[in-house]
This record gives structure tokens, C-alpha cells and sequence, in this order.
């Protein structure tokens, strides 16, 4: 006989979630050398794809809310990899660019995430890891039903 334990362990959520966390802390031990966490490497990153971006697009962007927004931008403006200027259509926003600095470190900070899911995905044959991420991108991609509608659906009388 299974236990509740047993059933929630074996889980599709319960086993992503368990993989994600150990990606995550794998991935945020390596680029800590840097001296970021996943944040503000996530922040540097839309920084250099968006950029130059006004902070609070940038915020929406990730979903960061604005006043956590601005700590993350104090710590990278700190660190010199990146610069908030006036933004020259509207002063009143911040633009935010990444500095050369900033380039160099992203580009590092990719190469150590890259090698933490590695290790992270070590267990697995590379073709098995191709499997993994096809699958992984098709359950990401696919459209999402809200739950209400699901479970309206599921406690509506049988018609037959």
C-alpha cells in the first residue's frame, strides 16, 4: 500500500520542484563568485537583451516588484555592471544599460551556470538530457487552462 507521502513524492510538481531547487542552488553557488545571486544575474541578463530599458519595464519584465527593483539595480550599479541614467524622452525614468564590465561578467556567469547544469544533469546520457529538454520545453510551452474552468469541469455532474 502506497502512503500520502509516497504519492506526493511521486508527483510530476514534486519531482520538478526538487530538481528546480537543486538547479538552483547549484547554479546560484557558481555564480556567486561573481558576487551575484540568481536575481541579479536574471536582472543583468534582461539588462543586456533589453537595455538600454527603463527600470521600470524592466521590473514588469521580470516580474520584480519596483522596490526590490531598485535594491537589485543598487547592488549591480555598485558593482559596475550597470548605469541608470535619465532617460533623455522622459526624466522622470531611469534608463538602464550594461556597462563593458557588466558584459564580461555576464558572459562568465553564463559559463558557470552552464557548467552547474551540467553537473545538475550529469545523470543522464546527452542524448537522454536532449529528451529531457524537449519535454521539459513542451510542458512549458503548452497552453494553460485556468484552474477555475478545471475544476468546474471536474465536479460537474456526469452526463452519462
Amino acid at each position: 500500500m502506497s502512503s500520502a507521502l509516497q504519492h506526493i513524492q511521486s508527483l510530476p510538481t514534486w519531482l520538478i520542484g526538487r530538481v528546480a531547487s537543486r538547479g538552483r542552488s547549484l547554479v546560484g553557488d557558481a555564480i556567486a563568485a561573481e558576487g551575484l545571486k540568481l536575481m541579479h544575474h536574471a536582472v543583468l541578463a534582461a539588462t543586456a537583451e533589453y537595455g538600454p530599458v527603463a527600470q521600470a519595464d524592466l521590473g514588469r519584465r521580470l516580474a520584480i516588484d519596483p522596490k526590490d527593483m531598485v535594491g537589485m539595480l543598487n547592488h549591480l550599479q555598485q558593482a559596475g555592471l550597470v548605469l541608470r541614467t535619465p532617460d533623455p524622452a522622459d526624466r522622470r525614468k531611469n534608463a538602464v544599460t550594461v556597462t563593458p564590465k557588466g558584459t564580461a561578467v555576464l558572459a562568465r556567469c553564463g559559463r558557470l551556470a552552464a557548467s552547474a547544469n551540467a553537473e545538475l544533469l550529469s545523470p543522464l546520457s546527452p542524448d537522454e538530457q536532449r529528451q529531457l529538454m524537449a519535454l521539459l520545453t513542451r510542458v512549458h510551452e503548452a497552453p494553460s487552462h485556468p484552474r477555475s474552468s478545471a475544476r468546474a469541469d471536474s465536479t460537474a455532474p456526469s452526463t452519462h
